[in-house]
């Protein structure tokens, strides 16, 4: 037996503990919660194995396990066994966590399988080696979050977002399934690394740059990108298990898609283009709103819009590497955050509430601006001699100086005339940490995925607009967020925050659009 066909276990093991969860669907289920754990458990243990194989044989596929292109296969490299790994061990957390959680829920027994059912189904989509297993698992993804955002199926708020969720998830699912039409027809094979590789070597038919614009739709729509975005902030009446799901694991899977194609789309630089400036625009968007808003996990959803918004912008710059390590660090970020929550909540209200915050004056966000840029270029030049910093693409650079900023707001912090010392201090060191860890990451990312991924393009005269236009703007909102304690009480700002709050009443606008799918006010 090929030891490439390695991952498939992991996800046989969850079907086979979701199919005893809806066996015994009720209260406190026998057996159940513990199979879940040890089949969640056994999955990341054969990511572990995965990666050894990897490691010691190379990249390579199973075979297909069917005919005519249609079946199942497994394909490994590195770009498949770290989200095997992410996606496994978030999983066995969440299993985990859930057990707890869940525990006396009337059908608890429910909720793992088909919580177990998604696992599985992610698990067989970012392994996947052929198109046709790719477009079933992504079905059966949306199909399983679905049923778990309705665990609570009496609760109006539920319903509306887990409807929308279904719409929109549709729509990316006829995009994603078109595409795949075109691709068989341009290149008459289902196989992915196939397809890749023959997208490296030719030219962009109108074909292909039809099917790249198609995975961009469904990659957009699946990861609530403006303006359908709102279902993602709606699903907090879902148990925290499925919040933490959602945005830790499912929420990425756009960005996979486009990563797994990363080769095709670079043959379609228009169509990166349009990725480029949607994603910049909802990641400002996103972050502008989750400022605002005063509960705690419907914060967190707001910051997963901005940092889906931020993944897409990285696959329009066609930064590859950069967007899977952002899909790694945020997924573990997110899934910490949401699990964790309900604790940050009590400890915080049992803080007592500090002194007069310093406030940074116009002067001292310049400053903060001028040395954080200062430490970006100089921790550069110091791994462009170690690590050939001539070679960084533009585009990565841009992305580079787009984060540096939001570490200027943290200095602008630290350099208000009234703050203490000890906080300039840690400032500076936490804005240095943050400069190394990007040139870090970024060369381990980009040298783990070389030869699966292809290098940035040069950009051209439509990616250095872009490029421009994207570092004044996210500059421009890190400048406006320093100095919004100085304007803060304007009534202007006040109305703006409203309006914030609301998201701009963009999802409301859907809604009516949509139908008026309003939660009924109640009696």
């Amino acid at each position: 037996m090929s030891p490439y066909l390695l991952p498939l276990c992991a996800p046989l093991l969850l079907l086979g503990a979701a199919g005893l969860g809806f066996m015994r669907k009720g209260r406190r289920p026998p057996l159940v919660p513990a199979c879940a754990e040890a089949a969640a458990l056994g999955g990341l243990l054969v990511a572990l194995a995965s990666l050894a194989v990897l490691i010691l044989r190379g990249p390579g596929a199973s075979g297909l396990i069917g005919w005519a292109g249609i079946g199942l296969s497994a394909r490994l490299d590195a770009v498949s066994v770290t989200m095997l790994l992410l996606v496994t061990f978030i999983g066995w957390i969440v299993v985990r966590y859930a057990r707890t959680y869940l525990d006396g829920e009337a059908r608890q027994g429910y909720f793992i399988g088909w919580l177990c059912t998604a696992l599985a189904a992610v698990l067989l989509l970012v392994q996947a080696g052929n198109v046709v297993q790719l477009v079933a698992a992504w079905v059966a993804t949306s199909a399983a979050l679905h049923r778990l955002l309705l665990f609570y199926p009496d609760r109006p708020a539920a319903q509306r977002a887990a409807r929308k969720k279904s719409l929109f998830s549709s729509i990316s699912a006829a995009a994603l399934v078109t595409a795949v039409g075109l691709i068989w027809m341009s290149f008459g094979t289902t196989d992915i690394a196939t397809i890749n590789a023959q997208a490296r070597t030719g030219e962009g038919s109108w074909l292909i740059v039809t099917a790249a614009a198609l995975l961009a739709l469904a990659a957009i729509l699946k990861s609530a990108q403006f303006p359908t975005h709102g279902w993602l902030t709606e699903v907090m009446e879902a148990p925290t298990p499925v919040s933490a799901l959602l945005h830790a694991g499912v929420i990425n899977a756009g960005g996979f898609l486009l990563i797994r194609f990363a080769d095709l789309m670079v043959s379609a630089p228009g169509v990166l283009a349009v990725l480029a400036m949607l994603g910049g625009f909802t990641a400002l968007f996103g972050a502008l709103v989750m400022l605002t808003q005063p509960a705690v996990k419907t914060s967190l959803a707001w910051s997963t819009v901005a940092q889906m918004g931020f993944m897409t912008l990285q696959c329009g710059l066609a930064l590859f590497p950069l967007a899977l390590l952002h899909i790694v660090a945020h997924s573990l970020y997110k899934a910490h955050a949401f699990l964790a929550s309900g604790g940050a909540v009590e400890q915080v209200a049992s803080i007592r509430r500090p002194g007069p915050v310093a406030v940074p004056n116009g002067l001292a966000v310049v400053r903060a601006f001028l040395i954080a840029l200062a430490i970006y270029a100089g921790i550069g030049a110091a791994f462009g001699f170690t690590f050939g910093f001539e070679h960084k693409s533009p585009q990565a650079l841009a992305l580079g100086t787009i984060l540096i900023f939001g570490v200027a707001y943290l200095l602008a912090q630290g350099l208000a005339d009234a703050a203490p010392h000890p906080l300039t201090r840690r400032t500076a060191i936490y804005a240095s940490a943050a400069a190394i860890g990007y040139f870090a990451l970024q060369t381990a990312a980009e040298w783990l995925t070389a030869g699966v991924l292809p290098a940035t393009p040069a950009p051209g005269r439509l990616e250095w607009t872009l490029m421009a236009l994207a570092v004044l703007s996210f500059g421009a909102a890190a400048v406006a967020q320093a100095l919004f304690p100085l304007w803060a009480s304007h009534p202007a700002a006040a109305g703006l925050r409203v309006h914030l709050s609301n998201g701009l009443y963009v999802n409301a606008t859907i809604d009516r659009v949509l139908g008026g799918w309003s939660v009924p006010k109640a009696s």
